[in-house]
């Protein structure tokens, strides 16, 4: 970044008020009456009612429409181990994405450990008061067993965005490239270039989806992640294959997807040249790829590419996913979020990107035409469509699967379209 950008992004977070998010007030607090129905005597009896019912605390409270964004600092963004407090800046950023696209009262929560133990049960301590918890910039493999453990412990969605929210958008990402250049998932040949919590979900989600195990290689930084390996974690221990292949240059030879989550500059013309004809190349380390657009694209000309770059076309963006995930999860009191609600959240995504695109987002965009194609292959994440379709299909997910506590209502989605009605006392049980 430049010296004004960096000055452009201190006074942002700095002015006119230190930091992203606030309180609003959702109750008339003018009379006196309105206090004592907000605080003493009005407060016992919703009390008295949530004790004897916990489900009636999505009655009485914000729990339903209130998401925690938790974080120990020990990967913040690509910074690294800054430390929980450094993180707050990112937690708040997150809050604010919440709030700006679904409308969830989303608070950030920094627990001071990178003790495994301590960060579990601080946590599933104060579970109760949120209807769901986004873990966030948590270092692998801890970030694992801690999503595991809290899941185990809590009844509501305990979801690692860093996993799951880049596997979602990169799957229909995928899916859309794929067909862009007449293949399928079942039958390419994929490498990722990265072990950590992101690749290993993304390829944990498109396994799910049909991939072929024999036909993925995983790399870390000791190369090609092979049977023949020894002290690797459960995580990589998944992905090991029988292979004779040990390099990325290897590994790239008659590859038809290659998924980058690594670092900038790894990936050569020489390797782009030795992939498969008309191969898909998601070159994802921010903010420098694996190797740059205008670099691959100059190698050859049967590429379909995407990036982490908001400036570059087909950017894989965390934000077309976890807001609306929570808001179908939290709208139906869904107990986690589970697979189905992924592929759900994949297949919504991948075909909203194949629809015509609104006037309102060219505007935006400062654009005069977009359509499907290898240039556009994600929407948009401020395409004012992703809420009333993602939702609906997370929501429908969660009750196709039996995880979902109550049902949506018929006129869900005009909810969503007019922003009205979240966290709303749907059907309650």
């Amino acid at each position: 970044m430049s010296k004004q950008l960096l000055k452009d992004a201190l006074d942002y977070h700095a002015l006119p008020i230190p930091g992203k998010i606030s309180v609003e007030l959702t109750k008339p607090a003018d009379t006196m009456r309105h206090l004592a129905m907000a605080y003493s005597p009005g407060v016992a009896e919703p009390c008295s009612q949530i004790a004897l019912d916990p489900q009636m605390a999505y009655r009485y409270t914000g729990k339903g429409n209130s998401v925690a964004v938790i974080s120990n600092g020990s990967a913040v963004l690509g910074l690294g181990n800054l430390g929980a407090l450094a993180s707050k800046p990112v937690m708040e950023g997150k809050a604010l994405l919440f709030k700006r696209f679904a409308n969830i009262n989303a608070i950030d929560v920094l627990v001071d450990t990178q003790d495994v133990d301590t960060f579990v049960n601080t946590v599933s301590a104060i579970a109760c008061t949120y209807g769901g918890i986004n873990l966030e910039d948590i270092k692998a493999p801890e970030c694992f067993e801690i999503e595991r453990r809290l899941q185990a412990l809590c009844d509501i969605p305990i979801f690692h965005d860093d996993q799951h929210g880049t596997a979602i958008v990169t799957a229909a990402a995928l899916v859309n490239a794929l067909e862009i250049q007449k293949k399928t998932l079942d039958n390419v040949n994929v490498v990722c270039l990265g072990a950590g919590a992101a690749a290993v979900a993304c390829m944990k989600l498109l396994l799910e989806m049909g991939a072929d195990p024999s036909r993925m290689l995983m790399l870390d930084r000791q190369g090609v992640i092979h049977s023949g390996r020894e002290n690797l974690n459960e995580q990589k221990a998944l992905f090991a294959v029988d292979t004779d292949k040990r390099t990325l240059d290897e590994a790239m030879q008659d590859c038809d997807v290659f998924v980058g989550l690594s670092g900038s500059d790894l990936v050569s013309q020489e390797m782009v040249k030795s992939m498969a004809p008309r191969p898909v190349i998601f070159a994802c380390s921010n903010p420098d790829p694996e190797i740059k657009r205008e670099l691959a694209m100059a190698t050859r000309n049967d590429i379909v590419m995407a990036t982490g770059r908001s400036d570059l076309p087909n950017q894989v963006n965390n934000v077309l996913g976890f807001p609306f995930i929570f808001r179908g999860a939290l709208d139906v009191r869904a107990s986690t979020i589970n697979e189905a609600m992924k592929i759900a959240t994949v297949n919504a995504l991948a075909k909203l990107a194949r629809e015509p695109v609104p006037e309102s987002v060219l505007d935006a965009y400062s654009l005069i035409d977009l359509e499907y194609g290898p240039n556009y292959i994600l929407p948009k994440p401020m395409d004012p469509r992703l809420m009333p379709i993602i939702a609906p299909a997370v929501a429908r997910a969660a009750q196709a699967s039996g995880v979902a506590r109550c049902d949506i209502d018929d006129d869900y989605e005009e909810q969503l379209w007019g922003g009205v009605g979240f966290g709303a006392d749907r059907n309650w049980r």
